[in-house]
């Protein structure tokens, strides 16, 4: 599993990788701690490595997502064909293409389709009392 993980770029990092095997002994304890002796099966990792190392001196095209240049550069390479090619040329041609959920074309259609009939019956295209004055009904007058 963790061959086929790092394949793709994925390994665990070193905090979560599978501590060394240890057996916890069942013969009563000799000493006085009162605790069982804990053996190691495989000796602890020593580390050679002398602190970290700046990765633009091994790799001077690193990009930031692996120490190793080859799986650098891929990784590199599928971020960034799917940040331009999938997301912005995609997801642009997609909202291009949705519905009109405010409705502004048909907005605009009715419109015209408005300022066409009234030009035809030879109506003003906007008259100016919006409502039928003779239909509104206004509160009496108040005395003062």
């Amino acid at each position: 599993m963790l061959s086929r993980l790092s394949r793709f770029g994925l390994a665990l990092p070193r905090s979560l990788s599978v501590p060394p095997a240890r057996f916890v002994s069942q013969s009563k304890p000799s000493g006085g701690a009162g605790s069982a002796a804990v053996t190691e099966v495989h000796r602890p990792h020593e580390s050679t490595e002398h602190g970290e190392v700046n990765p633009f001196a091994k790799n001077p095209d690193y990009h930031g997502f692996s120490s190793d240049t080859a799986e650098d550069d891929w990784n590199m390479k599928v971020v960034f064909f799917m940040g331009v090619s999938v997301f912005i040329v995609f997801g642009g041609v997609f909202t291009h293409y949705l519905p009109d959920q405010l409705m502004f074309q048909w907005a605009r259609r009715e419109a015209e389709r408005l300022i066409v009939l009234r030009e035809k019956e030879g109506l003003p295209i906007i008259s100016e009392n919006y409502y039928d004055p003779n239909k509104i009904i206004l509160p009496p007058p108040a005395d003062e």
